[in-house]
């Protein structure tokens, strides 16, 4: 429907009355001047080749300008649809555990980290499927919901872990039910959820929900992480297993049978983790086998603008207006030329500016990146102003994972644009942007102003959680690290006292209160009394020992 953006500068109309009201007063100030020069006759010869029809025609080529500008930037537009991705491919869910019996150790590094590989590798193998993740424990959450951006998808799962749930436990059913729910109903597309779990679970209703699955044509895997011998479960906050109210350590065991009967019930398949490879084959050979069909995404609302038009027609009346003379006789061919010329340019420039953003986004589907930032660019130089050149151009550069260039570009849609709907997007995607370089402070604020110009942004506001749910854990460790530091610097201060205290209660050596003459005389007399002792010792002991006859 065609409507104006900013409906409020139609206001300026206001103005128009005043500008013919002054135009007004200065026709009559130009008969009273002329009458005071006196003698009409006089005043007619001076002024004959002065025309008052052309000088009333340029106020109105004037005003009809003034009036175009104000439409133009009122921002005449019409809906032109959203611009669209094609693929072809499926909706995938992942539901991942995230509990504590995730962290035991049979299977190396953990359950968790194993389980996060198998996504990620499903992931890499689905380049045109449709992505999201459910995080659950003792309750499900959506991480993450259907994108075909699956480089923010591996940035999710990356971030995933047991501090992320507050209860623990092991719903399934819950997080069943979350992922049906992250489907879009009205999408005519393959639905498949794929459950990575040890299968320890603490609730009794997720054949039940497995059958309402199902009856929507939902398909349900398992993959099983653990061993049914099974293993300790690692305490990450006391560094050690965890035990049960009676002091025992607990074993966590892998239940097979259950993530079984889940897959069976699903219309999937059960696979139980031995290695990456062979679980992602026997999971991808699955889905292919449900089919796949064309799938239209839509990324970002697009409008026809008119605005150009209007300027172009103001800039027009206003040439027109220069080069008309007040004078009776002027130059016909230069002023068609004059403006021939200018409507040609200001036509050329308008369509260019459309042909680069169109070819951009022909680019930017293709995924050819680099060209499609080349396309924008050449947009942007040709109109700064261009809210869709630096909005996509941002797009391109996050893509490219450019973080400190995209938001660059977001920022100038922000200031550039007038409408809210476009800015809350820009405000959205730079969360995104600061969120993928670990710029936490940043994001939660853009975060915020996503918000609080569209308060009903669901994916803002779970975005944002997260990012404060993150930006908390990173405060502890500062706070857990500063509190160490503090503690091992008292401790140094303590030991260095105690042994000053101990070196202070040990008694120092007193200086020598003798004269170096005396000491002198008393070491002599004491070399003197050895030398006697010695030859006294000699002298008995050549009287009193006899030597042997041979000494070999």
């Amino acid at each position: 429907m065609l409507h104006f953006q900013y409906i409020e500068y139609l206001l300026a109309f206001a103005a128009i009355p005043v500008i013919i009201l002054l135009f007004m007063l200065v026709t009559r100030w130009k008969k009273k001047a002329a009458k005071k020069i006196g003698d009409p006759v006089l005043v007619k010869q001076l002024t004959a080749n002065y025309s008052s029809k052309k000088f009333s025609f340029k106020f109105v080529l004037f005003s009809l300008a003034f009036a175009l500008c104000i439409v133009a930037v009122a921002g005449l537009v019409i809906p032109d649809g959203k611009q669209k991705v094609n693929r072809k491919g499926i909706d995938l869910m992942f539901a991942l555990d995230v509990s504590k019996s995730m962290l035991a150790q049979d299977i190396k590094p953990n359950r968790l980290e194993r389980a996060k590989q198998v996504i990620t590798n499903i992931i890499n193998n689905s380049p045109d499927d449709r992505i999201g993740l459910v995080v659950f424990a003792g309750r499900a959450y959506l991480q993450m919901p259907m994108t075909i951006d699956h480089a923010a998808a591996r940035m999710y799962l990356s971030s995933a872990s047991p501090d992320d749930i507050p209860t623990q436990g092991t719903v399934i059913s819950q997080a069943l039910k979350m992922s049906g729910a992250a489907f879009n109903p009205k999408d005519k597309t393959y639905k498949a959820i794929i459950l990575l779990s040890d299968g320890e679970d603490h609730d009794k209703d997720a054949l039940k929900v497995v059958k309402q699955l199902t009856g929507d044509g939902i398909m349900i895997n398992t993959i099983g992480i653990g061993s049914a011998q099974g293993a300790p479960i690692a305490d990450p906050e006391t560094n050690s297993y965890k035990i049960d109210e009676k002091g025992d350590v607990v074993i966590s065991k892998l239940n097979e049978q259950e993530l079984s009967n889940i897959a069976a019930k699903g219309n999937g398949i059960y696979e139980h983790y031995t290695t990456t490879q062979s679980v992602v084959s026997g999971i991808k050979n699955k889905l292919a086998g449900i089919g796949e069909t064309v799938i239209t995404d839509k990324s970002f609302d697009s409008y026809r603008q008119f605005f150009q038009y209007f300027l172009a027609a103001a800039f027009i009346f206003l040439i027109i207006e220069f080069f008309i003379s007040e004078k009776k006789k002027i130059s016909k061919k230069v002023t068609v030329a004059s403006l021939s010329l200018l409507l040609m340019f200001n036509y050329s420039f308008a369509q260019d500016t459309k042909n680069a953003i169109l070819k951009g986004n022909d680019a930017y589907k293709n995924n050819d990146f680099d060209k499609a930032e080349v396309y924008y660019g050449d947009a942007q130089k040709m109109d700064e102003k261009n809210t869709t050149a630096s909005y996509n151009i941002g797009n391109v550069f996050y893509r490219k994972e450019k973080t400190d260039e995209a938001v660059n570009a977001f920022d100038n849609t922000i200031t550039n644009s007038k409408e809210n709907s476009i800015k809350q997007k820009a405000f959205y995607n730079k969360g995104v942007s600061y969120q993928k370089a670990n710029k936490l402070p940043e994001c939660i604020l853009a975060y915020k102003n996503a918000l609080l110009l569209n308060p009903a942004d669901e994916d803002a506001r779970q975005n944002l959680e997260r990012a404060l749910m993150e930006q908390k854990k990173q405060d502890n460790k500062k706070d857990k690290k500063d509190k160490d530091e503090k503690n091992n610097k008292d401790k140094k201060q303590d030991e260095d006292k105690k042994d000053q205290q101990k070196n202070e209660a040990q008694p120092k050596p007193q200086p020598s209160r003798i004269s170096k003459q005396d000491a002198e005389e008393k070491l002599k007399s004491l070399l003197e009394k050895e030398k006697a002792l010695q030859d006294k010792l000699h002298k008995i002991k050549g009287e009193g020992i006899n030597k042997p006859d041979k000494d070999w």
